[in-house]
């Protein structure tokens, strides 16, 4: 699926495509995003903007020279994004193509980002002159929206903290869970910003000609920089209530440890006591004793009282 946006007055504006003119809208657009593109939308793209379209094997190569470079085409350069799906982060590449005329954006998944500006730019609220400050803005909002995610981690570990830390009654098995895909997102987040760093380093270098653009992109890396000082933090939280938790549990397990412990020192000694006038030998004295059998229930009462009563006063109960 093709979208395509123009820049007029300032402002970025969706295009409304038509099929029978499409080879023309693409030439007059500013920003060509392509959203799961077929083969047929690939090769008119390919024809009319002198570019090789990647495929999604391609985008995902992670070798430097692979993810940011300049040909002939352009200035490409292919960022992290992050999406989610049923509760979890992803992160999804999306190759960024940018030309003298066009940004083309080419994507497999739905994402966030993109979905936003969109309804940005149908509001009016993108202001854009070029096709290169289009794709500063695009990280510009890339890493804002990391920062929102940061900040909706940064609450739930507040509730996870309640749960392990105040909350006598809550599962930690749940917490352990919980924490889990809050290490997993957070650790997402830090991948996306280390990949933004790279893009911004890259971008500096090929639009030093361009101070705005270049001051805007400064902009963004300081905030960066701030972001993956607070993903250090959230991990080191996240952490701490790891071990937190599996320390109360260990807790629980001994205390139950502990219980069996005791309950089998208790009934040592009147089982030891119940075995011995079990035994079937013939001189045993106590056999004859017409108080035997009451006197034998006393000797294994006193037997078992007597060890708890001693771990009572030891304060070991």
């Amino acid at each position: 699926m093709l979208r395509l946006f123009k820049i007029d007055n300032g402002l970025i504006k969706e295009m409304e495509s038509q099929r029978e003119d499409l080879p023309n809208q693409i030439l007059k657009a500013d920003w060509i995003d392509a959203h799961e593109p077929d083969d047929e939308e690939r090769d008119l793209l390919e024809l009319l903007l002198h570019t090789d379209i990647p495929e999604s094997d391609e985008v995902d190569e992670i070798e430097i020279s692979a993810r940011c470079f300049v040909d002939s085409a352009g200035i490409h350069v292919h960022p992290l994004f992050l999406s989610q799906s049923e509760g979890r982060h992803m992160t999804l590449t999306v190759a960024c193509i940018l030309q003298q005329n066009h940004l083309i954006t080419i994507r497999e998944g739905d994402l966030a980002d993109f979905r936003l500006l969109r309804m940005r730019a149908r509001r009016g609220h993108v202001e854009c002159r070029s096709p290169a400050e289009l794709l500063v803005i695009l990280l510009d909002q890339k890493v804002e929206n990391h920062a929102d995610t940061l900040e909706d981690i940064h609450r739930q570990l507040e509730g996870v903290s309640h749960m392990v830390l105040e909350d006598d009654k809550s599962e930690l098995e749940d917490a352990i869970g919980k924490l889990a895909r809050l290490e997993d997102s957070n650790g997402k987040i830090r991948l996306c910003l280390m990949d933004t760093q790279r893009d911004i380093s890259f971008l500096l270098r090929h639009l030093r000609d361009r101070t705005d653009q270049s001051e805007t992109l400064r902009e963004i890396a300081r905030d960066v920089e701030t972001l993956m000082s607070h993903t250090t933090f959230l991990f080191d939280k996240i952490n701490f209530l790891m071990d937190s938790t599996q320390g109360f549990i260990n807790i629980e397990q001994n205390q139950i440890i502990k219980i069996f412990s005791i309950a089998a020192v208790v009934f040592l000694p009147p089982t030891l006591v119940a075995s011995i006038y079990g035994m079937n030998f013939e001189f045993l004295p106590e056999l004859k004793m017409p108080l035997g059998y009451p006197w034998a229930l006393l000797l294994m009462l006193i037997s078992g009282f007597a060890p708890y009563w001693y771990f009572k006063r030891k304060g070991w109960l």
